[in-house]
């Protein structure tokens, strides 16, 4: 399909140029890619950075920063900073939502009943009613008898195959609970759609419930051979040959030799996967090349950090990343880091708003901040690439907490509130401006912080963000044992912070907090450099959706690189402002 007048990727030639381009883009920016911003501080990553650029940006409204990854940029920046972001945007795949009836003209996309749709967020669901549609046109065109969900999770898109789509649908997840909550899932929805059909005197019997396998999917030799095994007719066969195919790949005894069904038992495949983790989309890639039965694929990977990766010696080799003899013959190594990268979003980061994205800045300050904890009192526990897990978001939640149990406390003492939502104006020479947590459905109200004295008041209920930043980049929050004036908070030091923060991430890694931690200090050391963090975070980001295009043009490739006849293109199938992870590579044989 055409992405635009420069690059395309319609042939393996056209994909190859793209590829190329990035490649020679990326070179000079190696500082950027190979990052781990936790090293912020200990490796003073900004030095790395034009110097021109980093004074553009350290000053510039927050706003404008989140939009960095998007390719906006202001007039009056340096010309060689606006060239590094355009260049990134134009190089990225588009991920504006394809009009998918323009794709596929007899594409008849359902809405989903409360019952189906029951557990799903709207993200989810959004997702769902598209891909359901698209796998149910593509299986009806390639005369597809059997639809394998892979990485079917709690079975919702399996669901929809059978129940709304009258596809026959088989779902494999890794994780037995998941299964036992796909057919629980499964049979109340059957109940649901049996007594509809009886009130409109339709055939019962008509009604398939999606089957369920648990196995985890280690080879493309194993996702290869249960498909031939998922095609014999008598369950009790198609049962004892999947236990057996599980059994023998995870203990080692596979010896390679996969048996192909019985004719007269063979069945078309399509193999389907909504952000099937790491290697398994790679993994269904493969599949569909090399099993005769299975017709047709549609992928969206994601996890990318989770791919393997080979080397230039590697390309018969069966790793994650390069797929591709192209990419292979062009010596790209990506490492974790980039492929960490390539996670980024540029629709989640301009959907922040300014007070979310100063709050992500902050919770990245603190994060570097403890690697320094770590390298200075505990050197040895880095080589171990330690993670403490989604820390700002329990370290938000903590904040949010303390903020609504002050206010619950200030309105039980008939404290009345001194601003409304409305009072975000300038007094004088100070603002009033209002906080609020941006992008979540459920906003009720914000705080409002005054800039000249420091002070933050409630404006109505509402779950925000606990840090809250000023203009100058100081953080306050409400504490419960802090004496303060009805509806306003004292400033908190960072210092607090940044202590509670580090205990808490020493703890998730099991490490003891020595007395000998001298959190003032190591904060007062880094203090003046965290306004460099917002402005070298944009920057980088801007190349994450860079990265995840030259992952994506590399599995196309690896498809038109084949002999066989078959057709492979990769479209964006859903808002990426819901579902970044929007880009399907879909594929059929002739």
């Amino acid at each position: 399909m055409s992405v635009g007048a420069k690059y395309m990727c319609d042939t393996a030639a056209q994909t190859l140029d793209w590829i190329h381009a990035i490649i020679d883009f990326l070179k000079p920016f190696t500082f950027f890619v190979d990052a781990h911003v936790v090293n912020f501080y200990k490796d003073r990553l900004w030095e790395a950075v034009d110097k021109e650029w980093i004074d553009c940006l350290r000053n510039e409204p927050v706003e404008y920063l989140l939009q960095i990854p998007s390719g906006v940029v202001q007039d009056n920046w340096p010309a060689s900073l606006k060239k590094f972001i355009l260049t990134s945007r134009s190089l990225a795949f588009p991920r504006e939502q394809a009009d998918l009836h323009k794709v596929s003209p007899d594409l008849h996309i359902r809405s989903l009943n409360n019952v189906i749709a029951q557990g799903m967020n709207r993200k989810k669901k959004h997702e769902i009613e598209g891909l359901a549609a698209i796998i149910s046109s593509i299986a009806r065109s390639a005369g597809v008898g059997t639809v394998v969900d892979v990485g079917a999770g709690q079975g919702y898109l399996a669901q929809v195959l059978s129940f709304e789509y009258q596809l026959s649908v088989i779902a494999i997840d890794a994780c037995s609970h998941h299964g036992r909550i796909t057919e629980a899932r499964a049979e109340r929805i059957k109940k649901h759609y049996a007594a509809k059909m009886r009130k409109s005197r339709s055939d019962v019997t008509n009604l398939t419930m999606p089957k369920t396998v648990t196995c985890r999917i280690l080879s493309t030799d194993m996702l290869k051979e249960l498909s031939y095994s998922l095609q014999r007719k008598d369950d009790g066969e198609q049962s004892n040959l999947i236990d057996q195919v599980a059994a023998e790949h995870t203990h080692g005894t596979f010896e390679g030799k996969v048996p192909p069904p019985p004719e007269g038992s063979k069945c078309p495949l399509l193999l389907a996967g909504l952000h099937a983790c790491g290697d398994l989309s790679v993994s269904m890639l493969r599949t569909f090349l090399e099993c005769d039965e299975v017709k047709a694929v549609v992928s969206i990977g994601c996890c990318y950090n989770l791919l393997s990766e080979g080397g230039i010696e590697n390309v018969a080799s069966q790793c994650g990343f390069p797929m591709s003899k192209g990419v292979n013959d062009a010596g790209l190594l990506l490492g974790k880091s980039s492929r960490d990268l390539a996670c980024q979003s540029a629709e989640r980061w301009n959907s922040l708003g300014k007070d979310a994205g100063l709050h992500n800045f902050e919770l990245h300050a603190f994060r570097a901040a403890f690697q320094m904890v770590l390298f200075r009192y505990y050197p040895e526990i880095l080589t171990t690439s330690p993670t403490i897990g989604r820390q700002g978001k329990a370290f938000r939640r903590q904040q949010n907490q303390r903020i609504l149990e002050s206010h619950m406390q200030h309105e039980n003492t008939g404290c009345p509130n001194s601003l409304s939502g409305e009072s975000s104006m300038k007094k004088g020479n100070c603002s009033t401006m209002k906080f609020s947590e941006a992008g979540l459905d459920n906003n009720k109200g914000a705080y409002n912080i005054n800039t000249c004295d420091g002070t933050l008041k409630y404006c109505d209920d509402a779950d925000l963000v606990g840090a809250a930043w000023v203009n100058d980049g100081s953080s306050h929050v409400l504490s419960s044992n802090q004496s303060a004036k009805c509806g306003e908070v004292k400033p908190i030091d960072k210092v607090s912070l940044f202590e509670k923060f580090s205990r808490s991430g020493l703890l998730r890694l099991g490490l003891s907090c020595s007395n000998e931690i001298d959190f003032a200090g190591l904060w007062k050391k880094t203090e003046p450099f965290s306004e460099l963090i917002g402005p070298y975070w944009s920057l980088r980001a801007a190349l994450g959706p860079v990265i995840e295009t030259i992952i994506l043009l590399d599995r196309l490739l690896f498809l038109q690189e084949q002999d066989k006849s078959l057709e492979a293109f990769i479209l964006p199938i859903f808002d990426p402002a819901l579902s970044p992870r929007n880009v399907a590579l879909i594929a059929n044989k002739y």
